[in-house]
């Protein structure tokens, strides 16, 4: 059923949730949908991949632990698998990465950021204190473009929304049982946190580049709030500073990402693939992918047993309006750099940027139809 959703499930997160209810709720009946919508919220409040981890708390009410595995395998495998192919593509034939249509790909990245910020500014920014914080997190980020600007953006942006936001109270609601004791939540968030914080340190003092790059991954799966598009810019300044992927081939995979079924985390897997470091090809592709999901695997684990008692609580969710607030502002730098400076140089690129924009956000064309016709565009604007 997971491979079934992995191989035909295009749109993005909210389509996901959508075909999860389709055939979960209303054709196989394994919930009902007031449980099906507490675990939503649950996975919209943690941060991580929010379709993946529903995907894995399903898994996990079905079959146990081995159910929350294959869930997860079945859903997200497809869409690696494609990944780390044309990574391949894009190391064996070094002209490809050159070529109009990877051109087209980094163009069509735009209007993708662009439309992500669009949809995810008006849902979470609808009034001025959160749009003003959207911003202010915009400057932060690029004043300090590095991972610590970025995660000093999302502390700031939660304490600021912990102190001066005031949301409507959320009723309590019971959810369905996973089976989840709240020992092993107990355990799960520890090691969430003794990974994100041990992690650093351990690969600074090991000095050892795959330590770093583990780190950078399992810090960016553990840190993304607001849907999978705001993993650009942490994964951005994970490898891309320190050469072991080119900008050109970041968005290259970035826009390929697009065109694929399944979460967009799985664009972590291209980057194990394409990367010029201490791992590569599959065995990148496998190591990275895993690190991604790690910490959306122990978050959702971890909060399942405490989630009613949490999100009755008005100051989390303050922090929360904040913290996605924030994230907007992020993903808006990101939009610019490295996505805008690194895409457009010419009014044509601004042109078919325009142009795949609108085709996504007014003609609600497909992102997989938009992304071939970008890379048909710009293999035409290439050759004239």
């Amino acid at each position: 059923m997971f491979l079934k959703l992995g191989l035909t499930s295009f749109g993005g997160p909210i389509a996901h949730l959508g075909y999860f209810r389709t055939e979960f709720v209303e054709r196989r009946r394994w919930m009902d949908d007031r449980s099906y919508s507490d675990l939503v919220a649950l996975c919209q409040f943690l941060p991580g991949p929010a379709s993946s981890q529903v995907g894995m708390a399903l898994g996990l009410s079905r079959a146990g632990w081995l159910g929350s595995l294959a869930a997860w395998a079945g859903f997200t495998l497809p869409s690696a698998i494609a990944l780390v192919l044309f990574a391949y593509g894009i190391s064996q034939y070094g002209d490809l990465a050159n070529s109009g249509a990877i051109h087209g790909l980094k163009v069509v990245a735009v209007a993708i950021v662009a439309q992500a910020v669009w949809g995810m500014g008006k849902n979470l920014c609808p009034d001025r204190p959160r749009a003003g914080l959207a911003i202010f997190t915009a400057l932060l980020t690029l004043v300090l473009p590095s991972a610590i600007g970025q995660i000093a953006a999302i502390v700031v942006s939660g304490l600021l929304g912990w102190r001066f936001l005031r949301l409507p109270h959320q009723e309590p609601s019971e959810h369905q049982q996973f089976g989840v004791s709240k020992r092993a939540g107990w355990v799960a968030l520890t090691l969430f946190f003794v990974l994100l914080l041990g992690l650093p340190l351990v690969a600074a003092a090991a000095g050892s580049p795959l330590l770093n790059l583990l780190n950078g991954f399992y810090r960016s799966g553990a840190l993304v709030f607001g849907g999978g598009h705001v993993v650009l810019p942490l994964l951005q300044s994970v490898v891309v500073p320190g050469g072991v992927v080119s900008n050109a081939d970041f968005l290259a995979g970035y826009g390929a990402a697009q065109a694929v079924p399944g979460p967009l985390f799985t664009f972590a897997a291209y980057l194990g693939g394409v990367m010029h470091g201490p791992l590569t090809g599959w065995i990148g592709g496998v190591v990275f992918l895993v690190a991604i999901f790690l910490p959306a695997f122990l978050l959702v684990i971890g909060a399942l047993p405490f989630w009613d008692a949490l999100r009755q609580r008005d100051s989390v969710q303050s922090a929360m309006g904040g913290i996605n607030a924030g994230v907007v502002g992020i993903l808006l730098s990101a939009l610019y750099d490295p996505v805008w400076t690194s895409a457009i140089h010419s009014h044509a690129d601004f042109g078919l940027a325009l142009a795949a924009f609108g085709l996504l956000v007014y003609a609600h064309v497909s992102p997989v139809v938009v992304v071939g016709l970008a890379a048909a565009a710009g293999w035409a604007l290439s050759a004239f």
